[in-house]
């Protein structure tokens, strides 16, 4: 697997979050930058930007990536929307002309020129969703920051990662525990037996709590295990990462996960 180039620090999260998907769907894919543009109808120099972070890629590249990596093309463009948004806020303080984005260079009439409102509105609405998981996401961090003077208390998780806000904020849920098991080479916590879930700041749920406790027992600490991917947990993701010699972005994704049950 080729070594990515680290995005720029002042990214934003949401925006860094769909540069690190689009990168993982083209590592996966296996092609080449020159392959990539040929068939998604935009320039190898275009891809280059949009995987560098340099440009936020037209919605269009963005589903085609999805469908040639085998990734939810709806679920892609919803990250996109909430991406979009964070690309336009920074646009509006920025005063460096590589804040603006730059137009797709089309090499082919094949890429399609709009979406249908009918699938505009889905996305909408899956972004929508994206967005509201983020925003608790924040406010369960905010409650152990508070409650919690060194961030390690066992907290309940509001929102999985992979689910979207729960209907009661007032349930209550037991804190998280490691009962780490090894069945058919893997390693397990019981909290969690996913193997492909993407993890990254903000995100909260019993999948995070799991990776917490592999990253545990990889003698690399994410602070307490409360299900919430936050700076710490990230730091020790990175950790693993590198000596595992992958992709150091602190996000958690298929190969992550082999290397922490492995």
């Amino acid at each position: 697997m080729a070594r990515w180039k680290a995005l720029p620090e002042e990214l934003d999260p949401r925006v860094r979050q769909l540069v690190v998907r689009l990168r993982r769907l083209k590592d996966h894919s296996g092609l080449s930058l020159r392959q990539l543009g040929a068939k998604t109808g935009y320039s190898p120099k275009s891809w280059e930007r949009y995987l560098g972070g340099r440009s936020l890629p037209p919605p269009e590249a963005v589903e085609a990536m999805a469908r040639i990596g085998g990734d939810d093309p709806i679920r892609l463009l919803a990250l996109h929307e909430v991406a979009a948004e964070a690309w336009r806020d920074a646009r509006t303080d920025a005063t460096a002309p590589e804040a603006v984005a730059a137009e797709p260079e089309i090499l082919s009439a094949g890429a399609e020129s709009a979406r249908s409102p009918g699938r505009s509105l889905r996305i909408a609405l899956v972004a929508g969703a994206v967005a509201l998981v983020l925003a608790v996401s924040s406010a369960v961090l905010l409650v152990v920051e508070l409650n919690s003077g060194d961030g390690e208390a066992a907290a309940a998780p509001l929102v999985s990662a992979t689910a979207s806000a729960p209907q009661s904020p007032t349930r209550t849920v037991p804190p998280y525990s490691c009962r780490l098991e090894r069945i058919d080479g893997r390693w397990y916590a019981g909290n969690s037996r996913t193997q492909d879930t993407v993890l990254g700041d903000g995100h909260a749920g019993p999948e995070v709590a799991e990776a917490q406790c592999l990253l545990r027992r990889a003698g690399y600490s994410p602070g307490g295990v409360d299900g919430i991917f936050g700076p710490l947990t990230e730091k020790a993701v990175k950790g693993v990462q590198q000596r595992a010699g992958l992709v150091v972005d602190g996000v958690i994704g298929p190969h992550t996960w082999k290397a922490l049950r492995g």
